[in-house]
């Protein structure tokens, strides 16, 4: 089946082997699913008994079954993100991390089913993995924009706005009153996730580097104002790729190639390319945006 190691934070890692089932790419989720039904769904007295087995016992094997009896939990909630428009392999496989993080740290003292446990480290586990993998100048960490982030698209849709216009400046101001957030911020925000995709494609305008953005017409801003902007976003580039360079080339690889692309390669692409598991990848990843966070944010206060 597979076997259950622990990282250097002493976290449950499962090592998929032998017939384990996993996402290889979108295209395989149907055959995933279709494989992990065949694991059986425990009594609340079968999962006392293992969950006991492996606290008391270290019986690996009892979390091994813990585990594959909860993955139907990890894709139901790992599909809820794929609004965000990364690979569906990639959110499962953060799901079922947070869902062996739960199995590990799982409190045998609360009265409650692991299930109900497990759900909040896999939503915990995507939206770290969210976060990280959208561009760093784009999105931010503060906790204005991580509410903006998780919340607008919710609200909208309860107001019934669907599509990815400039909001009115009377939607402007309720949505940012519910969420006690700058009104800008909420302009920048619903531009951000709605328009992404489009208008932050390269394209070539009188021999200059631009962006689609840079190219669209601000009929609210004079042209002192939209000079201004665009010198500050290349700042943001710049000492983004500043601090890129400080990393080591293993990790340059990744970040380039998981949150600076418009097409990000998977855990397991880029596993197979350095001949390490998606799990190493991950923790790489995590890493290096921390070291970017870091530094951009020592940078930023420095400009």
């Amino acid at each position: 089946m597979g076997e259950v190691v622990s990282d250097s934070k002493n976290l449950i890692i499962y090592e998929p082997k032998g017939n384990l089932p996993a996402v290889v790419e979108d295209d395989g989720l149907h055959a995933y699913l279709a494989q992990i039904r065949q694991f059986p769904v425990l009594t609340e007295a079968q999962e006392s008994q293992l969950i006991r087995d492996f606290k008391e016992k270290g019986d690996l094997q009892a979390a091994q079954k813990l585990i594959t009896s909860h993955l139907r939990l990890a894709v139901k909630i790992a599909l809820t993100y794929r609004r965000y428009g990364l690979p569906t392999a990639d959110l499962i496989s953060e799901a079922n991390i947070g869902l062996m993080q739960a199995v590990k740290r799982f409190d045998t003292s609360k009265n409650v089913r692991l299930s109900t446990y497990a759900m909040l480290w896999i939503k915990a586990a995507l939206n770290d993995f969210v976060l990280r993998s959208w561009s760093l100048v784009k999105i931010g960490t503060v906790a204005a924009q991580k509410k903006l982030f998780y919340n607008l698209s919710k609200i909208k849709a309860r107001l019934g706005i669907y599509d990815n216009k400039e909001l009115a400046p009377q939607v402007v101001k309720k949505i940012a009153h519910e969420l006690v957030v700058d009104e800008k911020e909420v302009v920048e925000m619903n531009r951000r996730i709605g328009g992404d995709a489009s208008l932050n494609v390269a394209v070539n305008h009188d021999d200059e580097k631009l962006e689609a953005i840079d190219l669209l017409a601000d009929k609210s801003q004079n042209l002192e104002k939209h000079l201004e902007q665009k010198q500050e976003a290349d700042l943001k580039r710049k000492i983004l790729w500043q601090a890129i360079q400080k990393l080591n080339d293993r990790e340059q690889y990744i970040v380039k190639n998981r949150m600076l692309t418009e097409n990000p390669q998977t855990l397991d692409e880029i596993g197979q390319k350095f001949n390490i598991s998606r799990e190493r990848v991950r923790q790489i990843e995590k890493r290096a945006f921390e070291k970017l966070s870091a530094e951009v944010k020592h940078s930023m206060t420095a400009a």
